[in-house]
């Protein structure tokens, strides 16, 4: 082999290296990211993306970012389960992402390791779980709405959805912990009804949210 061949090899293999990245967040400014980051350093990360804000908003730039740079391979560490899900049900729909996409991740205080059987069966137990808050939302929903129509609705076309189906919607959408076509399945209306109805209300902001479009994880 030349040199140029080798150096190309080289080049190469630099390029499709995998890597480990790790993710840091802290509520507000007033708190201090070094203990995440002196964690994830001595993880081995590669390079670490720290956002500032509330686990409640939208936006976290930061890991945005580092969702972008994400390829098959690569690793991503955080110091626990919370510095990356908003809830039990955000957190697996993003790792159910990353196992479509060939992505591992680990977590420090728990533990949890994917690339290993016992990481792995603790996301499946996760999964599970989540799986069953899901239906638990969708029983509470629907015995409510049969509560709500056992009351009695007359005259008229009833609307797509009612006040009382409205109201579910919004404290559903609210919550974060579903996507508008699962909140939409739950009611037995399309996607774009239920946007339609929130975005009538007068104090309604939309979030930005991923649309969920991957099977059930296993």
């Amino acid at each position: 082999m030349s040199h140029n061949q080798a150096w190309t090899t080289s080049i190469a293999t630099l390029i499709t290296m995998a890597h480990t990245f790790g993710y840091a967040r802290v509520s507000t400014t007033d708190q201090d990211a070094q203990l995440q980051q002196d964690a994830l350093t001595a993880a081995g990360c590669y390079r670490i993306f720290t956002d500032t804000a509330s686990g409640a908003l939208q936006s976290r730039p930061e890991l945005e970012k580092l969702l972008d740079q994400l390829r098959p391979g690569d690793t991503l560490v955080v110091w626990r389960l919370d510095r990356l899900g908003r809830s039990i049900r955000h957190l697996i729909d993003q790792l159910s992402e990353f196992q479509d996409r060939g992505i591992e991740f680990r977590s420090l205080q728990e533990n949890i390791d994917t690339t290993t059987s016992g990481g792995r069966l603790v996301f499946h137990i996760f999964a599970s779980l989540a799986e069953f808050e899901r239906d638990l939302i969708r029983e509470r929903t629907n015995a409510g709405l049969a509560a709500a129509r056992a009351r009695g609705r007359t005259g008229g076309r009833p609307p797509l959805l009612t006040k009382d189906k409205l109201a579910t919607a919004r404290k559903l959408y609210d919550q974060q912990d579903l996507t508008v076509a699962q909140i939409g399945d739950i009611l037995g209306v399309s996607r774009s009804t239920i946007y339609r109805a929130l975005r009538r209300e007068p104090d309604f902001v939309p979030s930005q949210r991923r649309q969920d479009t991957r099977q059930k994880p296993s």
